[in-house]
């Protein structure tokens, strides 16, 4: 049973995060932390990171990690193969419309009016992880509860990939250095 319910949940997953990873984010979040609550907001959160981490979209890591998580080898690759079946069939189907329609305006409203819908579902998947990080899961937001060391690493790391465009990966490895040296100093204190 445990089975059917990764495979009908990232199947969903699948279906509806048009967009890419970012995009199914809150999707993620809503069938693995609201709806069926394989993980708690804390622990989604580090799935978002080690997601970002590994090699691989977003959505098919989740559905590894979760998988595995909940039930063994067979439920990572059940999640997994129906976190990727609907895209499949989607594209398929797309790139024979697309090849035979491509020249419609309506085709190309219809792909126009989903790009604002992948933007609110980026931000809203961003502010989620943004609030987790900055003041946890049961705290409510307010300057009190505020992790200020995360507030910091955060601001460094923006600074460091728009003002002075260092890669990404040294940014990760630089703020994971940052957390590991914070904690350490909190630890000596």
């Amino acid at each position: 049973m445990i089975y059917l319910k990764l495979f009908l949940s990232f199947f969903q997953i699948g279906l509806l995060s048009f967009g890419g990873g970012y995009a199914a984010m809150p999707l993620i979040q809503g069938q693995v932390v609201l709806s069926n609550g394989w993980l708690d907001m804390a622990e989604f959160t580090d799935l978002i990171t080690i997601s970002q981490m590994t090699p691989g979209p977003i959505a098919i890591n989740s559905a590894t990690f979760v998988g595995l998580k909940i039930a063994g080898l067979p439920g990572a690759v059940a999640a997994t193969v129906s976190c990727i079946l609907p895209s499949c069939i989607i594209v398929t189907v797309i790139t024979k419309l697309y090849l035979k329609y491509r020249k419609m305006d309506l085709f190309q409203g219809v792909l126009n009016s989903l790009r604002p819908a992948v933007v609110a579902m980026i931000a809203s998947a961003g502010i989620s992880i943004l609030i987790s990080a900055f003041w946890g899961k049961s705290s409510g937001i307010s300057l009190g509860t505020t992790k200020w060391s995360m507030v910091v690493i955060f601001a460094v790391c923006v600074v460091l990939l728009k003002k002075f465009k260092l890669n990404p990966v040294w940014v990760m490895l630089l703020a994971g250095v940052m957390k590991v040296g914070e904690a350490m100093i909190a630890g000596a204190m």
